[in-house]
């Protein structure tokens, strides 16, 4: 049994257990605080509970989150009331990327039990494509080039009946010209492309799908020091969210027409990589004088928005791991929103307070259009 206690609530429900309780939370030393964490005693040892202290509200999906990580394989449940939404964290706490460990027992299941059937099934749809966004960022790039990020929307595209369009070499270079050169110094089998998936009703409204996959970023020819290329293997982590996403929406069938875009690209250094101060071309027509290698992103997105904007879509969503100076900004807890619609922008942030996701919207402001003319 797990008793999830509010700081506010703390005296109330101190008065109210038995001696044998309270005599274990005076030896612990517990205040009430929120992070306090004890093993209580019961009449046997199937009657042993677990108190955590938490000033996450009832609604919060990470209320019990760590106590689905850290307490042994066993079967729990709530001492009062349902988990909630607070199942999808227990859910969540128990993922572990084991892809590459193979002398490591793995630990058994810590099942938590819910009267509330209704939010199962849910609840897994989201933890599985959660974890689906997690692998593919933890994947090393050895293992998750270009090629794989095919081979994934492929398989989706197999599963839910969908339309694959894979764009690469001539036709790539000449359709989609800042894609092709980003990636073109990339090694043998790890070639630049854009990978497109398209599915539902051509009668339902449109809905195009986004994501920068820079499978691995060395920064280019404007290297990156050791230290700033270390993690970059989750450069694509705008195409795995993406991705998953768009698997939700087929799951569902949701009553939308689909399309996914993937950019997908290895900004490498090698004797024909671009250069700082190149003019590139665009899908668009419009010239862009590169300054900065390791701003790759930008370029590969550039043309897969305008391969997006051509399908006349009611609302796009795009995804990227941009950029570092957004996280300076925000920090690692706040996702930074760029939108050109207040009420789609609101919406979306209702939206992430609504499930303790919170997103913050910077500006997209037209003061600063003079300073991109090169």
């Amino acid at each position: 049994t797990i008793h999830v206690v509010h700081p506010d609530q703390w005296q109330d429900w101190l008065k109210g257990q038995p001696p044998r309780i309270r005599t274990a939370i005076s030896a612990h030393k517990l205040t009430g605080k929120a992070g306090n964490r004890a093993v209580l005693p019961g009449e046997g040892p199937e009657d042993w509970a677990m108190l955590l202290v938490c000033d996450e509200a009832e609604t919060s999906p990470f209320r019990i989150a760590s106590l689905g990580e850290q307490l042994p394989e066993g079967t729990y449940r709530l001492a009062n009331g349902e988990p909630g939404a607070a199942m999808l964290g227990w859910v969540l706490a128990q993922y572990r990327f084991d892809r590459y460990r193979k002398d490591e027992a793995a630990q058994g299941p810590r099942v938590l039990l819910t009267g509330e059937l209704g939010r199962i099934e849910e609840t897994l749809r989201l933890a599985a494509a959660t974890f689906k966004v997690r692998d593919l960022v933890n994947t090393p790039a050895s293992d998750m080039g270009p090629a794989e990020l095919e081979a994934e929307v492929e398989a989706l595209a197999k599963s839910h009946g969908a339309t694959l369009t894979v764009t690469r070499g001539d036709a790539l270079e000449q359709g989609y010209p800042m894609i092709h050169t980003v990636g073109m110094a990339a090694a043998r089998g790890r070639e630049p492309r854009l990978i497109e998936l398209e599915w539902g009703n051509p009668d339902h409204p449109r809905l195009a799908l986004v994501g920068k996959g820079v499978c691995f970023d060395t920064g280019g020819l404007d290297i990156k020091p050791s230290a700033g290329m270390r993690l970059m293997k989750k450069d694509m982590g705008g195409a795995a969210h993406a991705i998953a996403l768009a698997g939700l929406v087929m799951a569902q069938r949701l009553p939308v027409r689909l399309h996914l875009l993937v950019a997908a690209v290895e900004n490498s250094v090698a004797g024909n990589a671009f250069r700082p101060g190149d003019v590139l071309r665009t899908r668009k027509g419009l010239t862009v004088e590169n300054t900065n290698t390791d701003a790759e992103g930008r370029l590969i997105l550039g043309d897969a928005l305008t391969r997006a904007v051509e399908g006349k879509p009611g609302m796009i969503l795009d995804f990227a791991t941009l950029t570092g100076a957004a996280r300076v900004a925000l920090g690692p807890d706040l996702p930074a929103l760029f939108a050109n619609d207040d009420a789609l922008a609101g919406a979306m942030l209702d939206a992430g307070d609504g499930v303790k996701d919170p997103l913050w919207r910077l500006p997209l402001w037209d003061g600063y259009d003079e300073m991109l003319k090169s």
